[in-house]
């Protein structure tokens, strides 16, 4: 008996895998994934629902085509890939070949030229994949807060299993919130072994379809092309699944991916539009760079007249290089573009001047706005990795959390520094144990404000992190009472307001401290005492036993009578 996966059945009828697992939920057959495999029956029985509902099944002939529906508004487009990965696992093979099978396939001279993305076509649909393999380009496009990849492919080769730089590129994946596929690559070797890889993601929690879980992974050989078509099968279904969608006609929301300057075309940027179209000719602006689009081309050097969402294109005709990330926005006139755009390069002059990020430990605590102090830990080796790992899982603070958003092995690198850099919502701590902060990384670090500590003795890495977790819950403030009075007369004095002329009848009164006003035992004002004098004479304090003039600040309702309590705020550490 044959067995086919439920996406090959898909192929065969002419219909999405979603579809026939929709399908198979009403025959009864649930729990089951794209990669499950069916009988001939259960095949045969898909075939005969389709049929029966009408479904354009491969062996009825050709309906007659009807008239084309009106567009409709949020039309599926292609999904946005990157592919991420350890160091020599086969990220770059299996982009280029995907781009050999599926681009230029037929074309005499391949790919003209390279601009940081491509389409492939598979099925008749095209899948645009982000041409930057690594996650730190992945992320540095992220720290800009340009969501640009809808899936990421973790490739993981089959005979190394996983490594560092996999456990890094799964926190950056993780990061992003994106769905992930795993791609077991170099099957094709003779020490490949796919249940060790599947057993180490799954202790990561990563459970494969196969064994009950959500993790979809795929088998292949980037070398030899084997399951290479699986996995473009398992990307669609994704995408199915997440259901993504652009209006060619709506808003233009499209990002930079890359960028560059060419000595003889001037500053290019590879984008990637999500919604909307742009088009030729069209008045943009990209951060502080601006311009007319004097042309649009896509990865074989075509012109593209215009791109539509989902569609990456090479834009020339930009004032300057803008970086990685950077929203590409439409405008009336180039005019329009320019004067945004120096008003935005302005605004940035000043804010340079006028603020700085915090670039130190003590910097990072005295700006903390945020109950959560994220951590990026690199150490030297996995025992000494585990270690820190083990101290600061054992801190504890009420009302704040620790989150280690990526631990791994070696020194402090670029890749490190622009994970941290890219979360929008706080500013995590690098802090590395025996290990020392590479040049570039400690000049980017430098650049973006990234605070970076080294410590040679655990404990004092455990003893700042513990400190940065009570300055981010904040000290505790507590009311001392220092003393009361009691109101005998009021005095209206021009220009001073209100006086009370009071009986210290405890402890004491203090200049500029706060005062709590009862009348007929219940609070009537809360507020601060902004003179206070002795006969004629403005003094600090007033002792109990003695009166005094008390003048409090904006509240001119006291009254003979009225109870003034004393107090300090004093603030407790956490």
């Amino acid at each position: 008996m044959t067995k086919k996966r439920v996406y090959e059945v898909a192929r065969e009828l002419g219909v999405s895998s979603k579809e026939v697992l929709e399908a198979l939920g009403e025959l009864g057959m649930t729990g089951l994934r794209a990669v499950s495999t069916l009988s001939d029956e259960d095949a045969q029985l898909l075939q005969e629902f389709f049929r029966e509902k009408g479904a354009p099944v491969v062996e009825a002939p050709p309906a007659p085509e009807p008239p084309p529906p009106p567009k409709p508004k949020g039309v599926p487009r292609p999904p946005v890939v990157a592919v991420l990965g350890h160091i020599d696992h086969g990220k770059t093979t299996l982009l280029d070949t995907i781009r050999k099978t599926r681009v230029a396939a037929g074309e005499a001279g391949g790919i003209t030229q390279s601009i940081g993305a491509y389409q492939a076509t598979f099925h008749g649909r095209a899948i645009t994949f982000i041409d930057t393999p690594g996650h730190r380009a992945f992320t540095a496009m992220r720290a800009r807060g340009a969501q640009i990849t809808d899936i990421a492919v973790l490739v993981v080769a089959a005979d190394d299993g996983v490594m560092a730089q996999t456990m890094e590129a799964i926190d950056h994946i993780k990061a992003a919130g994106v769905p992930m596929i795993v791609a077991i690559n170099k099957m094709d070797k003779p020490g490949a072994n796919k249940d060790r890889v599947v057993q180490d993601l799954a202790k990561l929690g990563f459970t494969p379809e196969e064994w009950g879980g959500s993790t979809i992974m795929v088998p292949l050989s980037a070398l030899t092309g084997q399951g290479v078509d699986d996995l473009l099968e398992m990307i669609l279904l994704v995408a199915d699944m997440e259901g993504f969608s652009g209006d060619p006609d709506g808003e233009l929301e499209a990002m930079v991916i890359e960028s560059s300057l060419d000595p003889a075309r001037g500053p290019l940027a590879t984008v990637i539009v999500k919604n909307g179209t742009l088009r030729e000719r069209d008045a943009i602006v990209v951060g502080s760079a601006y311009g007319r689009i004097r042309a649009l081309l896509d990865h074989r050097g075509e012109r593209l007249p215009a791109a539509p969402p989902g569609t990456p294109a090479l834009v020339l005709g930009l004032s300057a290089v803008p970086p990685a990330g950077e929203r590409v926005e439409r405008v009336a006139d180039p005019t329009e573009a320019r004067r945004i755009a120096e008003a935005r390069e302005r605004a940035a002059v000043e804010a340079r001047r006028g603020t700085r990020s915090p670039r130190t430990f003590e910097d990072l605590l005295q700006a903390a706005q945020t109950k959560k102090l994220v951590v990026v830990l690199k150490a030297a080796t996995a025992g000494g990795l585990e270690a820190a790992r083990h101290e600061l899982g054992n801190l504890k603070a009420d009302g704040v959390e620790l989150e280690i958003l990526h631990a791994g092995i070696g020194p402090v690198t670029e890749s490190d520094v622009l994970l941290a850099s890219a979360e929008q919502d706080m500013q995590p701590l690098i802090v590395g144990y025996a290990v020392r902060v590479e040049g570039k990384a400690a000049r980017l670090a430098e650049a973006r404000g990234v605070p970076v500590r080294t410590y040679d003795i655990i404990y004092d890495l455990a003893l700042d992190v513990e400190r940065a977790l009570k300055r981010l819950l904040g000290p505790e403030l507590r009311e001392v009472k220092v003393g009361e009075a009691e109101v005998l007369k009021t005095f209206d004095i021009d220009g001073v307001g209100r006086v009370a002329g009071c009986s210290v009848r405890s402890g004491r009164v203090v200049r500029g401290a706060k005062v709590r006003a009862y009348r007929n035992g219940e609070e009537v004002f809360v507020g601060e005492i902004a003179s206070l004098k002795r006969f004629a004479d403005d003094v600090r304090e007033v002792q109990a036993g003695r009166e005094c003039g008390i003048r409090i600040r904006d509240w001119n309702s006291v009254q003979p009578g009225d109870v003034l309590e004393i107090y300090t705020v004093e603030e407790v550490p956490a």
